[in-house]
């Protein structure tokens, strides 16, 4: 039984190409050309025969090398030699095991789409809390122009009254240093919540 899947592969392609390329007898060959004389058709005839032996001949090398590189031969010794052992172990079963491959396919189904519904899931919890975060931050953003200008203003009367105290000047006399240094660090923290909100 050695080597008998690819022996009968071999026949079976022999036999096909052989149909294929002697189909046509010498007689319907030599209708198909009415116009040739018969020594003119006998050489055509011989040069056709020619052609279909070179042709023969070259598929079949193109199929053993075709074979050789496939690995046809081992394959096919294999399986006979696998489906021996098989056929001579007792405790082989002899029903199909199609029902547990579907099964092993439909798990793996299943696993892949738990898994793809759990990162969507996670995808969208990302989304809500980036949502929520940029609400906060625009909301942070409204209240901080009434905020800071209350907080400067504030920041301006302590500062007034605290140079008047010591000066017994009016009020409006306020130091343009202390003033031009509370404006900067207002408009620093300003920057810095707006930069936040852009990330």
């Amino acid at each position: 039984m050695e080597n008998s899947r690819h022996t009968n592969l071999n026949t079976a392609f022999q036999l096909g190409i052989r149909s294929l390329l002697t189909s046509c007898s010498k007689e319907v060959f030599c209708k198909s050309f009415p116009g040739f004389n018969p020594a003119e058709l006998e050489r055509l005839h011989r040069l056709f025969i020619q052609v279909i032996t070179s042709l023969h001949e070259d598929i079949e090398d193109e199929f053993e090398s075709l074979c050789v590189e496939t690995q046809a031969g081992p394959t096919l010794n294999m399986v006979e030699q696998l489906l021996e052992e098989q056929r001579l172990d007792p405790l082989f079963p002899e029903k199909s095991n199609v029902e547990e491959v579907s099964h092993y396919l439909s798990e793996a189904k299943q696993n892949e789409i738990s898994y793809l519904t759990t990162m969507l899931e996670m995808a969208e919890e990302q989304k809500h809390a980036i949502t929520s975060r940029l609400e906060v931050l625009k909301k942070e953003q409204q209240d901080f122009s009434g905020a800071a200008a209350a907080d400067f203003v504030n920041k301006i009367r302590t500062g007034n009254q605290k140079y008047g105290a010591a000066t017994h000047f009016p009020r409006l006399f306020f130091p343009s240093r202390l003033c031009f240094s509370i404006l900067i660090k207002t408009l620093l923290q300003g920057s810095r919540k707006s930069k936040l909100l852009e990330k």
